[in-house]
């Protein structure tokens, strides 16, 4: 089977497909549109005035004017820049109006929200305070259960105490009522027996014997109820003092109760204390670890430094020593230059007596020439070697720098 090539796999793209779909990537993922891949030409000098045209044609709408164009810039008019800068300052007063009412607002919003936070941790604190008067801990449950039976038990067992003695008060009245009744009709039997009384002696002694039983009978069914009056007032009597010893052990529970929630709320205060109290240790304890740290990291630091300072002051003393010995050299070289310039003024000089003496000999030796031409007749060459090589040596120099 034939093996495929990269090219096959992979075919070639073209240079302007590759940037189309990154420019269509790039637009896609981060809105960066194609005319923003290639920076336009411009000038200088429009740079300025087209940016400040941008700023104020996004800017203006906001003040109401919606025609601002590019000519109210490059040949602005008087109405026109009236109209604009008028409409500017109507914006900037508005705006500081609003500014105005908005940071009203905003007072009174935080005051509101002030007030409401307060309003909310005042409830919460009045909710906890509820629950927490409400709520008995654990570890009083059982005496708190031992004291509402006991409570329950004494309330019932004065509740039947007091039907017994309503009852038998109830009995009482009855009985009384009982006796008025036999009170009346013996005053009416007696009534008729008087009418009916016969003059015997013997009939009328049985009969007061008879009343005078009936009358002491009465006596004592009378003190007998008098009697029963008394316990029964005494059985009231302890009704009420039982009913106040009940209102008394009713408010030592409330006191107990308020003393429990206190020594609960005490506890938690402690407890809340104590948390603290570790928390800030454990903050202590991490400060305490954190200054040993920074202490460490300062000494280093310091040491580190002291090194450098020791290395800047090393690097500062070989560099002074450099620059002492490059100003030496220097000198030196300054020395030396200024020798060089006075030989050169010398030879200068020389060469200057040189050069006037060459000119004064080439004017003498100019003149003897020409007296010689004028003098002397023409001279043939072997005269002229003659004269050139046999001749004195000044004046054949005097020749040859002819």
């Amino acid at each position: 089977m034939r093996k495929r090539s990269l090219t096959e796999h992979f075919p070639l793209l073209q240079p302007e497909a590759v940037q189309t779909l990154y420019m269509r990537v790039l637009h896609l993922l981060y809105r960066f549109r194609p005319e923003c891949h290639s920076m336009v030409i411009y000038n200088c000098e429009m740079f300025f005035v087209c940016l400040s045209f941008l700023s104020r044609w996004q800017f203006l709408p906001m003040c109401l004017v919606y025609d601002f164009s590019l000519n109210d810039l490059l040949a602005p008019k008087k109405q026109r820049t009236l109209t604009i800068l008028s409409a500017i300052m109507n914006f900037l007063h508005f705006r500081k109006q609003r500014m105005e009412v908005v940071l009203e607002k905003q007072t009174k919003f935080r005051a509101d929200m002030d007030r409401l936070q307060a309003y909310t941790k005042g409830i919460r604190e009045a909710e906890k305070k509820i629950e927490m008067l409400t709520t008995i801990p654990p570890e009083q449950q059982a005496e708190a259960d031992e004291l509402a039976a006991a409570l329950s038990e004494l309330q019932a067992t004065t509740m039947h105490e007091y039907q017994e003695v309503v009852g038998g008060d109830e009995a009482f009245f009855v009985h009384q009522a009982q006796v008025k009744l036999d009170v009346s009709n013996l005053k009416e039997d007696i009534s008729k027996l008087k009418s009916q009384i016969v003059e015997s002696p013997e009939e009328l002694k049985s009969q007061m014997e008879k009343m005078r039983e009936n009358v002491k009978n009465m006596k004592n069914s009378i003190e007998e109820t008098d009697e029963r009056v008394v316990e029964l007032q005494n059985m009231v009597q302890g009704v009420t003092h039982t009913e106040a010893e009940i209102q008394q052990m009713c408010s030592l529970l409330q006191d107990l109760e308020s003393s429990m929630s206190n020594t609960k709320q005490r506890l938690e205060e402690h407890q809340e204390l104590m948390a603290q109290y570790e928390k800030k240790q454990k903050e202590l304890k991490n400060l305490c670890m954190e200054e040993g740290q920074l202490k460490r990291a300062l000494g280093m630091k310091q040491d580190k430094e002291c090194k450098q300072n020791i290395r800047r002051q090393k690097k500062r003393e070989m560099k002074e020593q450099h620059v002492q010995e490059v100003l030496g050299q220097c000198d030196q070289i300054h020395q030396k230059r200024e020798d060089m310039a006075d030989k050169i003024q010398e030879i200068s000089a020389e060469t200057q007596k040189l050069k006037t003496s060459i000119k004064s000999l080439r004017d003498v030796c100019s003149k003897e020439t020409e007296k010689a031409q004028v003098q002397a007749a023409p001279v043939s060459p072997s005269e002229q070697y003659h004269l050139h090589w046999f001749s004195p040596p000044f004046k054949r120099d005097i020749h040859l720098i002819v």
